[in-house]
C-alpha cells in the first residue's frame, strides 16, 4: 500500500480516473488533483467534478492550477497533509493545444511548457524533497504523447513540451534512483478518452492492429505495473504502450 499523488484526474472518460481507481483498488491511499477551468475551454467539456469524485469514493481531491509556479509545491504539500508521505506521483495532467507552425503564438507555447513541462519537473522536485524511503519504495511516473515515434506537426506548442518530459525522464531517474525511487514515462498511445471527433475516431481505429483505440484501463494497467513492486528494476524508461498503433497506415 502507498500514499500516491495523481493529478488530471477531472473526467470519468479520462486516464486520470482509470489510474485512480486502479490504485484506489490496489488499497493505496490516494489523493487527485484537477484543473476544470482547462477542460471547461476544450471541446470535449467538464464533467461533474462531485460524480468523478463519488464514483472514486470521495478521496481527497486537491484544485490546482498548474501554469502558477507555486502551485506543484503547494500541491504535494497539500497532498501529504492528506494521506501522510507519498511513496508514489504521478504526473498524468496535461494542457492541451493545436497549433501547426503558422500559427504558433509565444504566449500559448510558455503556458504548455509551464504546464506540462516545468509542472512534470516542479512536481519531481517537491515528491523527492518530501519522500521518507521508510514509507516505501518510491515511483514516479510522467505522461508524454508519441512525439518521439512520429511527426505531431499540427499540435506544436502540446507536442514540444510533452517531448520535454519525454527527455527529462532520464535525468530525473539518474538523480533519484540512489534514492530507490523509479522514475518512468508512459506514452499511452492513441486512447478513447472521448476527446477525438468521428472522423479522426475512425482513421486511428483503422490504424490500430486491434481495430480499436486503446482504453484508459489499459494505461493504468501500465501505470499500476510501473508503481507497484513488480517493476523496482525498471527506471529511466519511456513505455510505449501504444497498442501496435501504425501511424504510416
Amino acid at each position: 500500500m502507498g500514499n500516491v499523488l495523481i493529478t488530471g484526474v477531472s473526467r470519468r472518460a479520462g486516464i486520470g480516473f482509470a489510474i485512480a481507481r486502479r490504485l484506489l483498488a490496489r488499497g493505496d491511499r490516494v489523493v487527485v488533483h484537477s484543473w476544470t477551468p482547462h477542460d471547461t475551454g476544450q471541446p470535449w467539456g467538464a464533467d461533474d467534478l462531485g460524480a468523478v469524485l463519488a464514483e472514486l469514493g470521495s478521496p481527497p481531491h486537491l484544485s490546482a492550477d498548474l501554469a502558477d509556479p507555486q502551485a506543484p509545491a503547494a500541491l504535494v504539500a497539500a497532498a501529504t497533509a492528506a494521506v501522510g508521505p507519498l511513496t508514489g506521483l504521478v504526473a498524468n495532467h496535461a494542457r492541451s493545444a493545436e497549433g501547426g507552425l503558422a500559427d504558433v503564438t509565444a504566449a500559448e507555447l510558455d503556458l504548455c511548457f509551464a504546464v506540462n513541462a516545468r509542472g512534470s519537473l516542479l512536481l519531481t522536485q517537491a515528491f523527492a524533497a518530501q519522500y521518507d524511503p521508510g514509507a516505501g519504495p518510491g515511483a514516479v511516473v510522467l505522461f508524454t504523447s508519441g512525439q518521439h515515434r512520429g511527426p505531431m506537426s499540427a499540435e506544436l506548442p502540446y507536442a514540444v513540451s510533452k517531448g520535454a518530459v519525454q527527455q527529462m525522464t532520464l535525468s530525473l531517474a539518474d538523480a533519484l534512483i540512489d534514492r530507490d525511487v523509479t522514475v518512468n514515462c508512459v506514452n499511452p498511445g492513441p486512447t478513447d478518452t472521448g476527446w477525438a471527433g468521428s472522423e479522426l475516431a475512425d482513421t486511428v481505429r483503422r490504424a490500430m492492429p486491434r481495430g480499436r483505440w486503446n482504453s484508459p484501463e489499459e494505461v493504468a494497467a501500465v501505470v499500476a505495473w510501473l508503481t507497484g513492486p513488480d517493476a523496482r528494476s525498471v527506471t529511466g524508461q519511456t513505455i510505449d504502450a501504444e497498442g501496435g498503433f501504425r501511424r504510416w497506415a
